[in-house]
């Protein structure tokens, strides 16, 4: 087959998939909980390569995504178009997602969405596992990557993330407890001044032990790694951290 080329339809792209696909990669991915039923076994460093040279074209990410195919749908969010995906078009794939994986990759793309704050609400209340952790996936990725967005922006999510803590028994699945881990790497694992608006209001304490949090005036606390630097936006991270529990 021809190098990759913006040029390339969706069966051309399937296709190529099912040409590097290994049994060896495709087990490893078991490893990690990611949901092997479809899968090729391509690995996200030949995806995301793959994704450079083929652009960005909306029209094709649809057809890719309805492939079903999970190296396919990875693709299909790689070189989606945030400006011209329709809410109803991300509401329907929210419905279709069966892995921590695909969730954590769709959620970068719906976050550069005008209307991604819809979505967080939408998803945050839905009682599907996967639907619910996108919620809160794309608040983490937001917390990063939304440079421009105020700090009022997150801490007005307070309230959604407060509220996720009663519930937490309902939603000990495999994908949330990996969801913790990952939002915990976002913040980097250092003590930070409470964002908090008001003595006595803290709503983010957590009731395992894993974090410090008695009120406000406390700080956020995890073991520090080494080597390591606080991220630009600790306040954000942290937020969407105790959200995905």
């Amino acid at each position: 087959m021809s190098a990759p080329v913006p040029g390339w339809t969706a069966q051309d792209i399937v296709a190529h998939l099912h040409s590097i696909g290994t049994e060896e990669i495709r087990a490893g991915m078991g490893r990690f909980g990611i949901n092997t039923a479809t899968a090729l076994g391509v690995a996200n460093a030949d995806l995301r390569p793959l994704a450079r040279k083929l652009k960005r074209n909306h029209e094709r990410s649809l057809a890719l995504w309805d492939s079903g195919v999970r190296e396919a749908r990875l693709m299909a969010a790689f070189t989606g178009e945030p400006k011209k995906i329709t809410i109803e078009e991300c509401r329907r794939w929210a419905g279709d997602f069966d892995s921590w994986e695909i969730v954590d990759t769709v959620s970068d793309l719906f976050v550069d969405t005008l209307f991604w704050r819809q979505l967080v609400e939408e998803f945050a209340a839905d009682e599907r596992e996967f639907v619910r952790r996108t919620a809160f996936a794309m608040l983490a990725w937001a917390s990063v990557h939304l440079k421009k967005e105020p700090d009022a922006t997150f801490l007005s999510y307070l309230p959604l993330v407060g509220g996720s803590f009663p519930r937490r028994a309902q939603f000990r699945q495999e994908s949330s407890q990996l969801g913790v881990a990952a939002n915990r790497q976002t913040v980097g694992g250092f003590a930070w001044p409470c964002p908090c608006p008001g003595a006595g209001t803290c709503q983010l304490r957590e009731q395992d032990g894993a974090l410090d949090r008695q009120g406000c005036g406390k700080n956020f606390r995890m073991p520090k790694p080494t080597n390591a630097s606080p991220p630009e936006r600790p306040d954000r991270a942290r937020i969407a951290a105790a959200g995905s529990r």
